[in-house]
C-alpha cells in the first residue's frame, strides 16, 4: 500500500524539475571549483596546500553544504505547492488514506532526491579531483565523508522545512524560512554548535564531524515525528 503513495507522489513531481534540480546542485558545486582551479590559480592553490585533495575537499564542502540547504528549501516548497496549486490536499485527505503514509511518502521522496544529489556529488568530485591531478592516493573515505555527512546532518532542516511547507496555507512562509536557513548556513562560522543550520558544514567546536551526523539523524527523526503528528491532527488546507 505504501508503495502506491510513493508512486503517486512521484508521478505528481515527475515533470516538475526535481531531477534537474537534483543534478544541478552537485554539478554547480563542482563547476565552481573548475573555475576556482582554472589557469594560474590552480598553481597558486596547490602551493597553499600541504595535501591537495584535502584542500580541494574543503572548498567542495563549503559550497556543498550551502547548496544542500538551498536545495531543501526549493524542493520542499515545490512538493507542497504541487498539492496547493491543484487543490489536491482536500481531495487527497477526503479519501480513506493514511495521513501518516501521505506525510512519510513526501519525506521519503525528498530524502531520496537529496541522497541522489549526494551520490552525484561524490562522483563529480572524484572525477574532477582526478582530472585536476591532485594525487594518486585518492582519499575515498574523505570523499564519502564530504559527500554524505552533510546529507545526514541536514535531515533536521529537511524535516522542519517539510513540516512548515505542508501546513502553511501561504507558501511564502516556507520560502521565507528557507531563505533564513540559507543565510544562517552561510554564516555558520558565527553560529553556536547547537543550531541545525550549522551541522551540514561539519564545522564545530566538537572537531568531530560524525557528531553532526549522529545529531542530524537523531534530531531529524524527532522533528519528523513532531511534524507528522501535527499533520495528522490538523485539517490541512
Amino acid at each position: 500500500m505504501f508503495k502506491r503513495y510513493i508512486l503517486t507522489d512521484y508521478l505528481k513531481i515527475k515533470r516538475k524539475g526535481f531531477w534537474l534540480l537534483t543534478f544541478l546542485g552537485p554539478f554547480g558545486v563542482v563547476a565552481m571549483q573548475m573555475v576556482n582551479y582554472a589557469g594560474d590559480r590552480k598553481t597558486y592553490l596547490l602551493k597553499q596546500s600541504e595535501n591537495d585533495w584535502t584542500y580541494y575537499l574543503s572548498y567542495i564542502n563549503s559550497f556543498a553544504s550551502f547548496a544542500l540547504v538551498i536545495g531543501i528549501a526549493i524542493l520542499t516548497s515545490l512538493m507542497a505547492s504541487i498539492e496547493n496549486d491543484t487543490n489536491a490536499w482536500k481531495q487527497l485527505l477526503s479519501l480513506p488514506v493514511s495521513k501518516k503514509h501521505v506525510y512519510l511518502s513526501k519525506f521519503m521522496l525528498l530524502a531520496v532526491f537529496l541522497l541522489m544529489s549526494s551520490i552525484l556529488l561524490f562522483l563529480f568530485t572524484t572525477i574532477q579531483g582526478i582530472y585536476l591531478d591532485l594525487g594518486d592516493n585518492i582519499p575515498f573515505f574523505e570523499l564519502l565523508k564530504y559527500s554524505f555527512y552533510p546529507y545526514f546532518a541536514s535531515l533536521p532542516i529537511l524535516a522542519l522545512q517539510l513540516w512548515i511547507a505542508v501546513v502553511s496555507i501561504n507558501q511564502s512562509i516556507p520560502t521565507t524560512t528557507g531563505v533564513i536557513g540559507v543565510i544562517l548556513t552561510y554564516s555558520a562560522a558565527d553560529l553556536p554548535d547547537w543550531m541545525i543550520w550549522k551541522w551540514p558544514t561539519l564545522v564545530s567546536d566538537w572537531n568531530e564531524p560524525v557528531l553532526s551526523v549522529i545529531l542530524g539523524i537523531a534530531v531529524g527523526s524527532f522533528v519528523y515525528i513532531l511534524g507528522m503528528i501535527d499533520f495528522v491532527r490538523r485539517d490541512v488546507k
